[in-house]
This record gives C-alpha cells, sequence and structure tokens, in this order.
C-alpha cells in the first residue's frame, strides 16, 4: 500500500513529519497486479563513462549485471557510498528492479512511489500496471529501486522483536493528552526508539537523508548507461526529484513529479495543511456515503463528521479490545480512517470500518491499521517502512518546536481541522531525541538550468494538498502544473486520459503542454 509520502500518524503526539502514504501502501487495497512479462536472459549494464572525481570513478564506473529474478523481471544491485562527502568511508547496497522495454527501448525510468520508506522494488515488482501504464513500458526499462535505508537496500532497522513495534505503534498513553506527563511518555518513546534504530542500523542511521538520496539517483542514472536522468516520483518522490534536480539541472532528463510536496513547507504547515486535507476528503466520502443506501451514518455531512471526532474521543476514554488483545484507541482508530481516504474507490472500506467499531468490535479497524503500516497477520512486519520514514524525516526536517508552541499548535490545528485534527497535534518534539539532527533547512527549490519538469496536483488530494502542487510548480524555473480536478492522491494512470496523455507525451516525445491542461 505511504508517505507515496506517507502520513506520520504512529500516535499522537509522535508525528515527525505527515507526509503521505506511499503508493506501494495503497496496493491491498486496490488489489493491482502485474504486467505479464516474459522471463528475461541476464544482461549487463553498461555505465556513461563520463568524468567524475577519482573518489567517485570506482561507484560510477561499476558493470551493472541484471538477472531474471521474481517471476519476469529483472534485479541486480548497485554499491554506493555511504557518505557522499566521504566515499572512501563505506559503500552501502542499493537493490534494483526493473521491466524491461517491450518495445523500442529509449532508456532507464527510474520510479519512486513515495514515502519516505516506500519501496520502489516492491512497487515495480507487485504493481508495475499501477505505477505505468503500458505505453510508457513499451518505450522505457521500468526500473524501482529501494532508497538508502529502504527494504531490499542497505536498510534502517530498529527492533528484532515485533512486539516491541506494535508497543511503540500501537500503545496508548494513559495520562491526560496534551499534559506534560502526556507529552514526556510520547518524547520518552521516541527517544528510546531511536536508540533502538542507531544499536540495531549503526552509522548508516545519519546517512540516510533526501540529499544523499538524491546522489544516489544520479549514480544509478550513470550505471544504468543514461546520460539524463528520466524519473516519475509520487508524492515524497518528487521531494527526492526536486532534489535531484537542484543538486544536478544539467543531468535532468524527463521528470514527472505527481502528488507533489513544497519543499519550502516547514514540519507545522505540512501538518496542518494536511489535517484540512483529510477532513476534506472525508467530507467527501461522508457526502457521498449519505446520498447512498448502506452509509452507517445519518443527517447532514456536518453531523456526521461531528460523530466521527466523538468515536475518537469516546475511543481516548474508553478503547475497544480487538480479539488479539490490542486496544484500539484513537490513534490507531484515525490510522485506519486515513488509509482509504488515499483513494475514492477504497470509500466502501470506511463504510465497513466505521460500520464494524460503532458495534464494538475493533478487529476491522486493526486490519487496516495494519495494512498502513505494512503489519502482516502473523504479527510480523513486511518492510521497514515505518522505521525508513521516521529516520528519513528526522534528517528532513528540523524540529524547532517547544512545549509552549505546541499547545498553541494543537489549538490552531482543532480550529482549521476540528474533525482530524486534535489526531495530528503534539508531534513536533519527536525527533529532539533522535540521534542525528537534521541539518537541512527547508527551501524552495528552483532547480536553475533544469530541463522542464512536469508537477501534477489533484484538486482534492489528502495527503499533497493541490496547494503543494501549486507551490512546487511556481518554485522550479521550468516547472510546469498538470492539474486534475478531482478525488485522490495522485493522478497519473489513477485518473483520466487526458493525464495520461500528458505524462506518456511529455516522456515519449518530449512535448511539454503550453498552459495546464487542466483535466
Amino acid at each position: 500500500m505511504n508517505h507515496h509520502h506517507k502520513v506520520g500518524v504512529r500516535k499522537r503526539g509522535a508525528r515527525i513529519v505527515l507526509i503521505a502514504a506511499s503508493m506501494a501502501l495503497l496496493m491491498p487495497l486496490t488489489g493491482c497486479v502485474s504486467l505479464f512479462l516474459p522471463t528475461p536472459e541476464s544482461t549487463t549494464s553498461v555505465p556513461t563513462g563520463e568524468d567524475v572525481a577519482p573518489e567517485l570513478e570506482p561507484f560510477y564506473s561499476q558493470v551493472l549485471t541484471w538477472s531474471a529474478c521474481e517471476g519476469g523481471f529483472q534485479c541486480t544491485t548497485v554499491t554506493a557510498p555511504m557518505d557522499w562527502n566521504d566515499p572512501s568511508r563505506t559503500s552501502i547496497d542499493l537493490a534494483l528492479i526493473r521491466a524491461t522495454a517491450t518495445g523500442t527501448g529509449m532508456g532507464s525510468l527510474l520510479v519512486n512511489p513515495g514515502g519516505p520508506g516506500g519501496s520502489g522494488y516492491d512497487f515495480i515488482r507487485d504493481s508495475l500496471s499501477y505505477a505505468v501504464d503500458t505505453k510508457l513500458n513499451e518505450h522505457y526499462d521500468i526500473v524501482g529501486f529501494d532508497p538508502r535505508g529502504v527494504n531490499k537496500s542497505s536498510a534502517v532497522k530498529c527492533y528484532s522483536d515485533p512486539t516491541e513495534m506494535d508497543d511503540f505503534l500501537y500503545e496508548i498513553p494513559s495520562e491526560p493528552v496534551g499534559s506534560d506527563a502526556w507529552i514526556d511518555a510520547i518524547e520518552e518513546s521516541s527517544a528510546v526508539f531511536g536508540a533502538a534504530c542507531l544499536e540495531h542500523t549503526g552509522e548508516l542511521l545519519g546517512f540516510v537523508d533526501t540529499v544523499s538520496a538524491a546522489r544516489d539517483l544520479d549514480l544509478m542514472r550513470a550505471v544504468l548507461g543514461d546520460t539524463k536522468l528520466n524519473y516519475l516520483g509520487y508524492s515524497y518522490g518528487t521531494f527526492l526529484g526536486a532534489t535531484y534536480a537542484d543538486l544536478y539541472p544539467e543531468k535532468t532528463g524527463r521528470l514527472v513529479l505527481d502528488g507533489a510536496v513544497d519543499p519550502a513547507t516547514s514540519d507545522f504547515e505540512v501538518t496542518e495543511t494536511q489535517a484540512v486535507g483529510f477532513e476534506n476528503a472525508a467530507r467527501a466520502y461522508l457526502s457521498h456515503c449519505l446520498a447512498g443506501s448502506d452509509c452507517p451514518f445519518t443527517g447532514t455531512v456536518d453531523s456526521a463528521m461531528d460523530r466521527i471526532r466523538a468515536i475518537l474521543d469516546r475511543l481516548d476514554a474508553s478503547p475497544l479490545r480487538a480479539e488479539d488483545g490490542r486496544m484500539l484507541g484513537s490513534s490507531a482508530m484515525f490510522t485506519a480512517i486515513i488509509l482509504p481516504l488515499y483513494s475514492e474507490s477504497n470509500w466502501p472500506y470506511l463504510s465497513d470500518l466505521f460500520t464494524d467499531v460503532l458495534t464494538g468490535s475493533a478487529d476491522y479497524a486493526f486490519q487496516l491499521a495494519d495494512a498502513y503500516y505494512g503489519r502482516d497477520i502473523d504479527g510480523t512486519y513486511l518492510d521497514n517502512s515505518t522505521e525508513a520514514f521516521i529516520a528519513i524525516n528526522c534528517l528532513d526536517y528540523m524540529s524547532e518546536s517547544t512545549r509552549d508552541s505546541l499547545r498553541s499548535e494543537a489549538a490552531e490545528l482543532a480550529a482549521s481541522a476540528p474533525t482530524f485534527g486534535p489526531q495530528m497535534s503534539y508531534g513536533g518534539t519527536s525527533c529532539d531525541a533522535w540521534p542525528f539532527q537534521s541539518t537541512r533547512v527547508r527551501a524552495p527549490i528552483a532547480a536553475v538550468g533544469s530541463a522542464p519538469i512536469l508537477v501534477l496536483g489533484t484538486t482534492n488530494d489528502p495527503a499533497t494538498p493541490y496547494q503543494w502542487a501549486v507551490n512546487m510548480a511556481d518554485q522550479l524555473e521550468n516547472g510546469h502544473l498538470v492539474t486534475f480536478d478531482g478525488e485522490g492522491h495522485t493522478a497519473y494512470n489513477k485518473s483520466n486520459q487526458c493525464v495520461n496523455n500528458v505524462v506518456d507525451d511529455f516522456f515519449i516525445t518530449g512535448t511539454v503542454p503550453d498552459a495546464d491542461p487542466k483535466c
């Protein structure tokens, strides 16, 4: 299913940075399948041979050997420096998977599903036909990769026992929300988690930032044999792509950034905009639901939103016990609610969720929350997306919150998003005790001198609100906004033919729209 930009809803008070869910997150709900692929032969990629600094030469001159894997794909591993400022220090591995072009190839198209922490490897393996349409795969080798810190690449690891992860994600603090004792408990939980991540991951934990991942992107481009980067980034992947364009404007080929993140927005601004975005998406769901016959709510959209808030408050006061013994509080319930809000096609899951909880059952809510976090039915975790999400965000966003600012922000959130704002409050100090402090100042990205870049925005995207796409397109010196008027998180290959045609024409022929096509 995942933060494309993943919303950082671990538990209230541990917000980290609310970005969107990864495209990969949405897979189990949408039931996507891969295209049929013939079994490929083993092949090699010849690097571009371009001039680089002597200390980078061993990395940029790698010859990749691809071997058949995963039932019709090809896989390989790229070696990258852990520390790009000291490449001789030690190296890490990056896992790549590709579906080779079915027609006349134009090189590689690298795809990132978002997160941060989403697995591009799993995204392409499990849902190639959701990631790109057949026309793109006809012309490009579609390459999925796990960024540094993620999944099959050299990865962040925090716990060896999945029950410790359960406690971190689902434990319900006993103190009153917003009290000093409650904030103490949240901060202690975050500090223990950070220490566990350092213990299990080692020094890599300090090098999983987005700038380092963008440098990896350039390395992958070169060893794949492409003189320019062709790239499709969803959600957080738009931030990664824009960061690349800023670092290497002269190496940009055709970049499409779908479900854009505003690079200049602050931690709190991200949270507030997303809280409003999820409320707008919930109101759209309720409007549709109340017009039908099987809606668990009655009355108006406003009264139904009040009812949802009342459900969350009741779970704070009296959590529900699931069959496996876990207790459903408002935080886990909120996670269960937001997951189906990413896509209009998943709204029926919301009706099932509310129907189940209103009968006193917590099981369906935990199914959805577990899907969000990648927790399997046996209690293990399918990947490290949550650990990677937190580790990357703690390096990418500076924490500047105090207890006073947290409380004033909580009041502001409750005013701007009365139903969901309280669930997204008190997260601003969750990186304070992280083993490595952020040094990246959030600022506009212009990517001066880049090739044209398409920025896609959906008007009622709850996770990466439309205004962020407008902002990113304005900031980029050569950004071009493509608007999809509709619901859901991201637009390419999931909205309408207008969007698909614009993106396909850009990737295949280089056609840049004269103006926003307003699809």
